[in-house]
């Protein structure tokens, strides 16, 4: 279906939705990238976010776009997409992201857009309009990147608690406290290059369809790159400070060596499901490594209680962000 060229304050009003939608992106999962760190005390709040926003605006130097295009063409068939598609995905995705800072739940900014981006699909053309591929491969994800973020950040606990067997408490968190710095940043690298490209997708879903951006092409328009990846940065910059304290403490408690363990794990994560092109959420992965660093030490050091409510936030996030997709939809059908 050749796309359909519409008025272009559509495309700019659902353009700049999209940004905000990235912003908010950012703000939202600021504590996945300095909950650790702030928590142990190696920096403080003020310090972090702009340590972490950083990080997130140099992943554009970093990072292929192969997250962006399983987003982009890899989610719905083209030939479905048209501006209300894409105006109750980022609507559906919004909704929920509001509700779960409000609440101070740590859920997935990243599902919560691919749910939207289901529901507007199916209210258009049912599932028929989804590539199976590509959900499955996102699907897959929400229990393969906690599971791996459990698994590097245990092992990596071990693995340093036998390095250091034999050094006094006060050395280890010397060390830690410095060598949190470079996993912090690695995580916060993972995080903008995973999440800034899932916008960049959305936005480059929404050129083709409007016929502003060839379908053939290779990568989205440069400006579409720089603004998501500055939208994310300005968005940790402001922090979500509500799921600070969820991430970093009521969990587990952290030390400099837990915190380090933890980031690394995760950043190990995002850097693999970056490179293979899926979009993943950056808090599944890092609450998987937090647990896995609690239950490293001991099982009765992880508040699984908390860890329970955040895995029922992770299941309801898709389905919850495509029935208010869905309903958006025709609300636009309406309005544009």
């Amino acid at each position: 279906m050749a796309a359909v060229q519409v008025s272009l304050w559509v495309v700019v009003v659902l353009v700049a939705l999209a940004i905000a939608f990235d912003f908010m992106n950012g703000f939202h999962d600021a504590a996945n990238s300095i909950a650790t760190v702030v928590s142990t005390g190696v920096l403080k709040p003020g310090q972090a976010v702009v340590f972490a926003a950083f990080f997130n605006l140099i992943a554009i130097f970093i990072f292929h776009l192969s997250v962006a295009a399983t987003v982009g063409k890899g989610i719905a068939h083209p030939g479905v997409v048209d501006v209300h598609v894409v105006f109750g995905a980022l609507i559906g995705a919004i909704s929920w992201n509001l509700v779960t800072w409000y609440y101070g739940i740590p859920s997935s900014s990243s599902h919560a857009l691919i749910g939207g981006i289901v529901g507007a699909v199916i209210a258009k053309a049912g599932s028929a309009g989804l590539v199976a591929s590509g959900i499955w491969k996102t699907v897959a994800f929400i229990f393969v990147s906690p599971l791996l973020g459990f698994m590097l950040g245990s092992m990596m606990m071990i693995l340093v608690a036998w390095i250091f067997r034999r050094s006094t408490p006060s050395r280890v968190d010397r060390w830690f406290r410095r060598l949190q710095l470079v996993s912090a940043g690695a995580y916060s690298l993972g995080h903008g290059g995973n999440d800034a490209q899932k916008t960049i997708g959305i936005i480059w879903m929404l050129l083709i369809a409007t016929g502003y951006s060839a379908a053939g092409e290779a990568s989205p328009p440069l400006w579409t790159i720089v603004s998501c990846y500055a939208a994310i940065a300005l968005g940790t910059m402001f922090g979500g400070w509500r799921i600070v304290k969820t991430m970093g403490q009521k969990i587990t408690k952290l030390k400099p060596v837990g915190g380090f363990c933890a980031e690394t794990g995760g950043a190990l994560t995002l850097f693999l499901a970056t490179a293979l092109g899926i979009p993943v959420s950056t808090t599944h992965t890092i609450t998987g490594a937090i647990v896995g660093v609690g239950a490293a030490r001991r099982a009765s050091a992880v508040r699984w209680g908390v860890a329970g409510t955040i895995v029922w936030a992770w299941i309801f996030t898709i389905p919850a962000s495509a029935f208010v997709a869905a309903i958006a939809y025709w609300v636009s059908l309406q309005l544009l």
